[in-house]
């Protein structure tokens, strides 16, 4: 597998927009929070499009690694969140706020110490 410098780049830039995504995240307690207002609707907007850019990039490592970089870390379902990518950007209107939720509330630290460890091995 290549310690392609690429890979790295890409890796900061996922770890950084999940750092944004949990940044931007703090001040929601309930999905109304991202429902009931205006700008929580753009709360919810700009986490989608994190998002998207982390799905995106994760499908970019898995091409420069010949899909094998992701596969070395089994205790995340890469494969969920590039399929969350996909309904995000190709059937937006179909998106759960309950789902973005979930995973900002459950999902989101494991993966960023994943990333993080993957940042200090390469």
């Amino acid at each position: 597998m290549p310690s392609d410098p690429l890979v790295k780049e890409i890796l900061l830039q996922v770890e950084n927009a999940i750092s944004t995504i949990k940044y931007r995240f703090k001040p929601i307690s309930t999905i109304d929070d991202f429902l009931d207002t205006p700008s929580g609707q753009e709360k919810l907007d700009s986490l989608c499009m994190l998002f998207i850019a982390i799905g995106e990039s994760l499908k970019k490592i898995d091409k420069l690694t010949d899909r094998q970089l992701l596969n070395q870390y089994e205790d995340i379902d890469w494969k969920a969140i590039k399929g969350m990518r996909d309904v995000l950007s190709h059937h937006y209107f179909d998106m759960n706020a309950e789902a973005v939720f979930n995973v900002c509330n459950e999902d989101l630290d494991t993966l960023h110490q994943t990333i993080k460890q993957m940042l200090k091995e390469l």
